[in-house]
């Protein structure tokens, strides 16, 4: 086996996989790609992901991208240690919650960071921002509605690593930009549901580089 998994400090779709990669214990080679110095435009990258983005993973010389597929082609491969429910139903959805969460959640989060953390002076337009923050509270209280146990599937899935990226996004715009207030859009299950993640033991190793300075 020879995994090499190409990832990006913070991205939550590479830190789904990579999550992942951990919960399946497999041995992998860790790539840390730098936006800022291009190195996800480099030729010898773009050979590997013509996208240009992050994640990807080459497994026996296999070149694969997209995380949702990642994570598919891991759990087929690799059956071990699953993150997809072996009910019927829960695996559905897991399926579906992770879905949503890339599909619906994940845009209006990037779309408030725009106008504030990736801003260089840290404030982009109030009305847009007045118009996600709106959009991001309605979100994440539908997951909080949504999650009836400790995991989202009935146990631990991709669908919990699906989430687990973006609520640790929010919370980190809170700490950098309070004046938000995002903190408090996250209601006592999904604050619980951070917690069960961040106490899983390959958790820390996970944790993005950048975020531990």
């Amino acid at each position: 086996m020879a995994i090499t998994f190409y990832y990006g400090s913070g991205s939550p779709f590479a830190w789904k996989v990579w999550l992942v990669l951990e919960h399946k214990q497999l041995s992998y080679e860790l790539k840390l790609m730098s936006l800022q110095n291009g190195d996800l435009k480099k030729p010898e990258y773009l050979a590997i992901n013509p996208r240009g983005k992050v994640p990807a993973l080459i497994d026996d010389g296999f070149a694969l991208w997209e995380s949702s597929p990642i994570v598919e082609y891991l759990e087929e491969r690799y059956p071990e240690h699953s993150v997809l429910p072996h009910n019927p139903k829960h695996r559905a959805l897991a399926r579906r919650v992770a879905a949503e969460v890339d599909q619906y959640l994940y845009p209006v989060l990037r779309r408030l960071m725009e106008q504030t953390l990736l801003r260089p002076d840290g404030s982009g337009d109030p009305g847009q921002i007045a118009g996600a923050l709106t959009d991001l509270r309605r979100e994440l209280a539908y997951f909080e509605d949504t999650l009836h146990a400790d995991y989202f599937a009935n146990s631990l899935s991709v669908a919990d690593f699906a989430l687990y990226p973006l609520l640790a996004l929010v919370q980190r715009l809170h700490h950098k930009q309070p004046r938000h207030g995002v903190g408090s859009f996250i209601g006592p299950k999904l604050a619980a549901f951070i917690k069960r993640i961040e106490q899983l033991p390959y958790f820390a190793k996970t944790t993005p580089p950048h975020w531990k300075g």
